[in-house]
């Protein structure tokens, strides 16, 4: 029998086949002597039949194949387009609490964010960092709240408390929220106000109480100026103001300070001498010290004199800006104090602006209920006509222009709010103010004789202020609530000024 040389082994022919074919039986028609490669021949025959059946069979396979895909592309491309919605939908819910910090400029997290750390706590000692979630608590400065709330840790916080806008209302809310989360208050060195009308500067600010390592928050009386402030507060502060119509405003502003105002006392005079005048010629006509005062303002306004600042365009005077007139420093002053307040609040908006200080502040609308403090009675308020409006008008511009700048940039910051939620959180927070309301106030717009020490508004020589009377069989934790919520600034000034420092605030010195 013939050998082959494979891998040099000697193998048979047989023995050669079964390698390559595989065992195999003689053929029944195979007899005697044979051709002994016929076998290879015929199986590699038989091979080449069955691969070119396997080749057929794939390429059938792949056929159907193609063929149930084209005629199912539809079915396939909505099961895609579903899977892709639902690992969207899935992707959005894990990513939501992140973001429950609203974005109310959108400068903040660009421009604040590169010059600015993330908003550190109070008192970093013992507390949790800013940003962090603390653990869900009942409400506890308003009793029988069952709110439940998970707020963030309060970043420092400067409120420009402008005169005669509302903004006892916010520093009273301010006072509240301090006291409960123990921050540390930047209060004046001397009684209640920054030396006003002076500039303020860091040294007018009493010294860092033991155990504190920064202020937390800032919101007595000043004229504004920024960097001034900023060596007294952190870095990341939060900024807020509060801005009025400027009619209202300057009306405000006069009646009140009447007898402080150089230029008010004047007119007053003024005002006074006429009505004797007019009294001795058997007239009972009497002008008032405004309308006398508008005739010609310039007669009674001198800008050098001491105390006159809020005589002309009040808010830009208490914003740190030229109050006297246009210069060419105005739009650079003005481009920088909307890069410095995160938050321009808006009086006719109330309760608009203290949603959104709330969203900036992490605080629960339950918590941002108020009483209007500081409230003139009627008969303090002067009634403006036509002409008084244009008059005003013309000598308060740079307000009126102040204002309406501020004013579109807190529709534009509403608008990013979205507002729906702002209506909808709006009446939220006005259902919560007037439950807060029906538990603690038995009467509103007290005369003060009618009024207890504690809770008696502070008044003029020219305006009556009105308060609050607390209703009968309070707990002791309501009273402690509905007192705090009435409380005017003096009082709660001088109440937070002793817990903090332990002692009574320094007047003035004299000499």
């Amino acid at each position: 029998m013939p050998f082959w040389c494979v891998g040099g082994y000697s193998l048979s022919l047989s023995q050669l086949s079964e390698v390559i074919l595989g065992p195999h039986e003689p053929s029944a028609t195979t007899s005697g002597n044979i051709d002994p490669c016929q076998h290879v021949w015929e199986k590699a025959s038989l091979w080449t039949d069955r691969q070119s059946r396997w080749t057929a069979a794939r390429e059938m396979t792949l056929r159907w194949v193609s063929h149930q895909l084209w005629r199912h592309r539809m079915k396939g491309l909505l099961v895609t387009l579903a899977v892709t919605l639902l690992l969207m939908l899935l992707a959005t819910q894990a990513l939501q609490p992140v973001s429950q910090r609203p974005i109310l400029d959108k400068r903040i997290d660009h421009e604040k964010a590169q010059h600015r750390p993330k908003h550190a706590s109070f008192k970093e000692s013992g507390r949790k960092k800013a940003g962090e979630i603390t653990t869900t608590q009942p409400t506890e400065d308003i009793p029988g709240s069952t709110i439940e709330r998970r707020r963030r840790t309060p970043p420092p916080i400067v409120f420009l408390k402008t005169h005669k806008t509302g903004s006892s209302t916010v520093q009273n809310l301010l006072f509240r929220f301090g006291e409960r989360e123990k921050a540390t208050f930047a209060f004046p060195h001397y009684t209640y106000q920054f030396s006003y009308p002076e500039r303020f500067r860091a040294e007018f600010v009493d010294e860092l109480p033991d155990g504190s390592t920064q202020f937390d928050i800032l919101c007595s009386h000043m004229r504004l100026d920024l960097a001034q402030v900023m060596q007294v507060m952190p870095q990341n502060a939060v900024y807020v103001t509060l801005l009025r119509e400027p009619l209202r405003t300057f009306e405000s502003v006069f009646n009140y300070y009447t007898s402080t105002v150089p230029s008010f006392t004047k007119a007053q005079k003024a005002a006074d001498a006429a009505a004797a005048t007019a009294a001795a010629a058997g007239s009972l006509k009497r002008r008032s010290a405004l309308t006398i005062f508008l005739e010609n303002p310039e007669t009674y306004w001198d800008p050098k004199e001491v105390g006159n600042g809020l005589a002309k365009n009040p808010m830009c005077f208490d914003m740190g800006l030229n109050s006297q007139q246009w210069n060419s420093s105005w739009p650079e002053d003005l481009a920088r104090l909307e890069e410095a307040f995160h938050l321009v609040m808006i009086a006719e908006h109330f309760d608009e602006s203290l949603v959104l200080l709330g969203a900036l502040l992490g605080l629960e609308l339950e918590e941002m209920a108020y009483v209007r403090l500081n409230v003139r009675s009627v008969l303090s308020v002067a009634t403006l006509d036509q002409a008084t409006k244009e008059k005003l008008s013309a000598w308060n511009a740079l307000d009126t222009l102040l204002y309406d700048f501020f004013l579109q940039l807190f529709w534009e910051k509403a608008e990013m709010y979205g507002r729906k939620r702002l209506s909808r959180e709006v009446a939220q927070l006005r259902r919560a103010t007037e439950r807060v309301r029906k538990m603690c106030v038995a009467r509103e717009g007290v005369p003060p004789g009618q009024l207890e020490d504690l809770v008696r508004p502070w008044q003029t020589n020219s305006a009556t202020i009105m308060g609050y009377e607390l209703r009968a069989n309070l707990s002791q934790q309501e009273q402690g609530f509905c007192v705090r919520l009435v409380l005017p600034e003096l009082q709660y000034h001088s109440h937070l000024y002793f817990q903090q420092y332990g002692r009574d605030m320094r007047s003035v010195p004299t000499d």
